[in-house]
């Protein structure tokens, strides 16, 4: 390889790595995603996905029962973020929570929990989201 083949290498790869090294934490298709098992077999899905600067949460659980009062916690790093009720509706029993929070420095973990009275059940769903 002659002088001016490597300048031109080492200029494109610096061009690569600027490029690459630029995006910006809020890119599209940065998504995360964890689901599992409620302590009676209801399903939840928790995804964080960013968002033009900040993170789209949304928490999703499935007990297959119209009609299911939940209690509902959203924390970031054990800040809470949100609390309130959510009712299961028809046709599948389900309900979810989304909410646009701040992109705080660092990873976020985010911790859901769901809590039904009528039988006692919980659903603890997290999921890291790294940018």
């Amino acid at each position: 390889m002659n002088t001016s083949t490597k300048s031109a290498a080492v200029a494109l790869g610096v061009a690569l790595v600027a490029t690459v090294g630029a995006q910006p934490a809020s890119a599209k298709g940065l998504d995360v995603r964890a689901s599992g098992t409620c302590s009676q077999g209801s399903a939840w899905k928790l995804k964080a996905k960013a968002d033009n600067g900040r993170i789209e949460t949304e928490l999703e659980v499935d007990s297959n029962r119209v009609g299911q009062a939940w209690s509902v916690r959203l924390s970031d790093n054990g800040v809470l973020l949100w609390s309130g009720s959510r009712t299961t509706v028809a046709p599948s029993g389900s309900f979810s929570v989304n909410r646009l929070v701040a992109n705080r420095t660092g990873t976020d973990r985010f911790t859901a929990t769901a809590t039904t009275a009528s039988t006692g059940e919980t659903c603890t769903a997290v999921v890291v989201f790294a940018g």
